[in-house]
């Protein structure tokens, strides 16, 4: 680790590779060190004089490269949940001299087109202080309208170091990460991105989402591999029949997983599956290992607390104190379960439950593919109400109703219940309410 102490804070490289230590695979083949570090500079010196940019890059690698070149100008990364006209527009109007880097179709602001052939450079030292603003993180807008969270370069740093520390990363130097999370969102960036930066690992240059594209990924891939996904991801590779190649371990977060589907992803993979948890505003805090433990570890820098206003994370991998949105009970120093979201909970004629329970009764329904419950409230209803959409070839909706009257309480029975073909989720596997309110509008009860 080559870091010093100069004026403004100390400096973290962005790699700790050698020279001649892969950093990226891409349709070229691989890709060391030392010339990430000369494709840096070259970038570096075309990036037109800004302080913020959005990196759309959908290429890993000329994400990575574009990142590192922010870094290395002093500008700072938005990263949105999502890239469509109507956001990027919002972006320009509270982000004045935003551009954007793109590989892809131009946007409707100013833009620089990653080249097809960076010129030569020479390679550069990639020191950048901890202190320096890094990423605008935003989060998923799932309950509201996206919030941006900043978070320096130095904890990145410390998010990557401590995470690559817990999950034993050090073992598998030189290894590939897969990951089908977009490098975009803080999970992506945090566990694909950095974690391979600083830890000695190298990226696919590929984002593949599909069963098959994630197998072919993989078995370009040299061993060891490490895949980054998600529960919704893990169910569609668990289920089909084609095999997998062995991994040296699986991660997985966004939402909690269920217990038979670890096992399942544990068998198709031959690997460990750690989960992360974690959220945009605090960052990755804790892990699991689902098939073998309930509870979550703390990371070794982070402490939970909590005051009148909810539980709070700090620490070296966490800028500031942040909120944890969760509801957490301590069972240990570091260790804690999980509850909750507060937004999560549903209250009817004075029965309590959970959408996180109600969805699971759904998705144990055989022949129900995928499916969420939501709550609709408003000020022309005298009480909530529960609406669900289902994805269910093969089934009716009375059928399915009949089946959950067998699980659930007739007080959280959604009225009404819509089949679709599929559900509107991002591509960290993650609905929108206001996504899934405007389905059931449109879509008549079958």
């Amino acid at each position: 680790m080559m870091d010093s102490t100069a004026p403004g804070g100390r400096l973290y490289e962005v790699l700790t590779h050698g020279p001649r230590e892969i950093v990226a695979f891409g349709p070229e083949g691989s890709i060391p060190a030392a010339r990430f570090r000369r494709d840096v500079a070259a970038l570096a010196a075309m990036l037109p004089e800004a302080g913020f940019l959005v990196n759309l890059c959908a290429d890993r690698y000329r994400f990575m490269v574009g990142f590192a070149a922010a870094l290395l100008r002093g500008q700072v990364s938005l990263m949105p949940a999502a890239a469509t006209p109507a956001i990027l527009k919002d972006l320009a109007e509270e982000y004045p001299g935003l551009y954007a880097l793109t590989d892809g179709e131009a946007p409707a602001l100013p833009h620089l087109s990653f080249p097809a052939n960076l010129p030569e450079a020479e390679e550069t030292k990639l020191s950048i202080p901890g202190a320096q603003p890094a990423v605008v993180l935003f989060t998923s807008g799932s309950t509201g309208k996206p919030k941006p969270v900043t978070k320096s370069w130095g904890v990145l740093v410390h998010s990557a170091r401590t995470a690559g520390a817990r999950l034993g990363v050090g073992a598998i130097r030189g290894g590939c990460i897969v990951g089908t999370v977009p490098h975009q969102h803080s999970y992506g960036l945090e566990s694909v991105i950095t974690l391979a930066w600083q830890h000695g690992l190298a990226v696919s240059a590929a984002a593949p989402l599909f069963p098959d594209d994630v197998r072919t990924v993989l078995q370009a891939a040299p061993e060891p591999r490490l895949l980054v996904t998600t529960p919704v991801h893990l169910r569609a590779l668990t289920a089909d029949p084609g095999k997998m190649p062995a991994l040296a371990m699986l991660l997985s977060a966004t939402a909690p997983l269920p217990p038979a589907l670890a096992e399942a992803a544990e068998t198709t993979f031959r690997a460990p599956l750690l989960e992360i948890y974690g959220c945009t505003e605090a960052g990755q805090i804790a892990t699991r290992r689902p098939t073998r433990e309930s509870d979550w570890h703390c990371f070794d820098a982070v402490r939970l607390h909590r005051d009148d206003n909810g539980w709070w994370a700090q620490g070296a991998a966490v800028e500031g104190i942040a909120p944890v949105q969760d509801e957490i009970e301590l069972t240990g120093d570091q260790h804690f379960r999980l509850g909750n979201r507060s937004a999560d909970l549903v209250n009817i004629a004075g029965k309590r439950s959970s959408i996180a329970y109600l969805n699971h009764q759904l998705l144990a329904i055989p022949g129900v593919k995928d499916g969420t419950f939501l709550m609709e409230e408003g000020e022309t209803q005298a009480v909530p109400r529960l609406k669900a959409l289902a994805v269910a070839p093969g089934l009716t909706a009375s059928q399915i109703l009949q089946a959950l009257r067998e699980r659930l309480d007739t007080a959280f029975l959604p009225r009404p219940l819509v089949l679709v073909e599929s559900l509107p989720r991002n591509n960290l596997g993650k609905l929108l309410r206001a996504d899934m309110l405007a389905l059931t509008a449109r879509r008549a009860p079958e």
